[in-house]
């Protein structure tokens, strides 16, 4: 698989990584992924540390951004049967770049639950989720039908789950749509 983001968050090997959520009471919200080694590797900060609604950041164990996420608005958006999220990242002059568009299925009573679309810039690459993320069942699959990185319960806590991601898959990415589901699902990175 080609990286979304960068190489540099891609590993030549499976990884099971950590996600615990931070209560809004707690540095605003948002959550922490650690490796097997308790390393913190990225910190997603959603509106209650950021103060403004459908907006999110990733950054890693440094507190470097990664990626930035914004939830599309305006009068087309509001007449669309799908929310839009678009994730960029910064190229090497700090300037954002589009990486990709996340389709959310809007919940009322015209709309049905379906998928979640996410496309990728450029290209016509897309992957969809499938399973259903507040049970901690879900997985990311590419337009091949392969399953690139899977989430799981932690037995015993809401607040824990972890997150198998195969070889050569972008780590940020990942991480990424799991902060927009996070949010779409009303949990720690929304207000």
């Amino acid at each position: 698989m080609k990286a979304v983001v960068s190489k540099l968050h891609c590993s030549s090997m499976e990884e099971v990584m950590v996600v615990r959520r931070r209560p809004h009471v707690v540095n605003g919200g948002g959550f922490v992924v650690t490796d097997c080694k308790e390393k913190i590797v990225s910190k997603i900060d959603g509106c209650g540390v950021l103060g403004s609604k459908g907006e999110l950041v990733l950054r890693d164990g440094d507190g470097n951004d990664l990626l930035l996420i914004h939830k599309k608005g305006g009068v087309v958006q509001a007449l669309s049967i799908h929310n839009k999220w678009r994730g960029y990242s910064y190229d090497y002059q700090g300037s954002p770049k589009p990486i990709f568009t996340l389709r959310d299925p809007k919940h009322s009573c015209f709309s049905i639950i379906g998928s979640i679309r996410i496309s990728v810039q450029p290209g016509n690459c897309y992957f969809d989720v499938r399973g259903y993320f507040p049970d901690r069942d879900c997985s990311i699959i590419d337009s091949t039908g392969n399953a690139i990185a899977q989430v799981k319960e932690w037995v015993g806590s809401r607040d824990i789950y972890k997150v198998v991601i195969k070889p050569s898959v972008d780590k940020v990415f990942v991480f990424g749509v799991l902060a927009v589901l996070d949010y779409i699902y009303g949990e720690s990175t929304s207000c």
